[in-house]
């Protein structure tokens, strides 16, 4: 493996643990803070939807003036400025502005890794070894589980992250340093995002992005702290054990399907399998608080699993993009997946809230969460099931 793609993998562990930590922070940036589960949702919401946000003018970038400053310049100012705000925090709304600051330093890093595969490697095998990355670089989801929990534990929430700011600086110099960007299409024709659009054979993949991450984003990224901790009564070091769990069934579920679509033929049914799944585990959720403790996390293990098809969903996609397009498409489609669940953590924030007033059970808010997670991700099959296959 070439030297850049490991710092880019790098790069990415950092983008997977910024956006899943807050779960194990739940506790102590309310005791320190003021910071309850619905500031919480607000702010993971921000992360993702400013990274969301970034992905047009990320597209653009990667295509005019390539991964290495793109990435770089974004890790360097976003994700270490981002991370010193954080450490500095002393109200939630600071919270807020840092984890939308981290949203816009991690927005480039999986989009430069997919940029370069889609533009040096075989087109075949671009969602076998997408998923590869997006596997090693989900050890972020382990490293923002039980060892933020150990390391709060040790030096303090803001100790932790001003370690996490050196973490992304260092690793923006080593891109400046060694990332090596694709040659330029000569010759070929240009295009922008408007050209992307008019390929209306991608609409239904970015309306099944739109909710297909969400559930496996919001559950692992927020969710998980605050309902273990107000249904189980979990500690800290518990729920950095969960968290650790359902990283750990998310890198399981990329792996698997990294060739699956070489050797079933198909990425369409891949899909509708992996979200149909998804929906009923979320269903379950929905109907029936489990009795045991370990049940429940079965279930959010379950849901992060099947949803390990991501770059399935985005290897379908990017089948459609001609060569000078791949940059601003395989943005776009990664736009609606984690733009997708920045609404929902935000919707989501807001129905805890509504649902929270009253409730007879501490389980009865997030009993419709996991309904909204299943209307969406039912919505979005319902769509996606038109759409035509396609693989390499």
């Amino acid at each position: 493996m070439r030297f850049d793609f490991v710092l880019l993998i790098l790069a990415y562990v950092l983008s997977q643990f910024f956006r899943s930590f807050l779960p194990v922070l739940t506790n102590v940036l309310d005791r320190d803070i003021g910071a309850d589960p619905a500031d919480l949702s607000l702010a993971a919401g921000m992360w993702f939807l400013i990274f969301a946000a970034m992905q047009i003018p990320v597209g653009w970038a990667l295509d005019r003036i390539g991964p290495r400053r793109t990435a770089g310049w974004l890790l360097l100012l976003g994700g270490g400025g981002g991370s010193a705000l954080f450490a500095l925090a002393t109200a939630p709304w600071h919270i807020v502005v840092a984890m939308g600051l981290i949203g816009v330093g991690c927005s480039p890093v999986l989009m430069a890794s997919y940029y370069i595969l889609a533009r040096v490697f075989p087109a075949a095998k671009f969602a076998t070894f997408a998923a590869l990355i997006l596997a090693v670089g989900q050890s972020g989801n382990l490293a923002g589980s039980l060892p933020m929990a150990l390391a709060v534990e040790a030096i303090g929430w803001r100790g932790s992250m001003i370690v996490m700011g050196v973490f992304c600086v260092a690793i923006a110099l080593g891109l400046f340093r060694w990332v090596i960007d694709p040659p330029p299409v000569e010759g070929g024709p240009s295009g922008s995002l408007l050209d992307v659009l008019k390929i209306k054979a991608v609409w239904p993949i970015y309306l099944m992005m739109l909710v297909a991450y969400a559930p496996s984003g919001g559950l692992r990224g927020l969710w998980s702290g605050p309902y273990f901790a107000e249904v189980f009564a979990a500690d800290a070091r518990l729920i950095g054990i969960v968290t650790l769990l359902m990283g750990s069934a998310m890198i399981a579920g990329s792996l698997v399907y990294g060739p699956a679509d070489r050797l079933l033929g198909t990425r369409k049914w891949i899909n509708v399998v992996a979200v149909g799944g998804s929906a009923l585990f979320c269903l379950a959720l929905t109907l029936h608080v489990p009795d045991s403790f370990w049940l429940a996390v079965a279930l959010f293990c379950g849901v992060g699993f099947i949803l390990g098809n991501y770059p399935m969903i985005m290897a379908h996609g990017r089948a459609f993009f001609p060569p000078h397009l791949v940059g601003r498409g395989v943005t776009l489609i990664n736009l609606c997946g984690i733009g997708g669940a920045g609404v929902a953590q935000i919707i989501t924030g807001r129905i805890y809230d509504d649902a929270v007033i009253g409730a007879a059970q501490p389980s009865d808010p997030f009993q419709s969460i996991f309904f909204y997670y299943t209307i969406t991700q039912l919505i979005g099959l319902s769509v996606y099931l038109f759409v035509r296959d396609r693989t390499d």
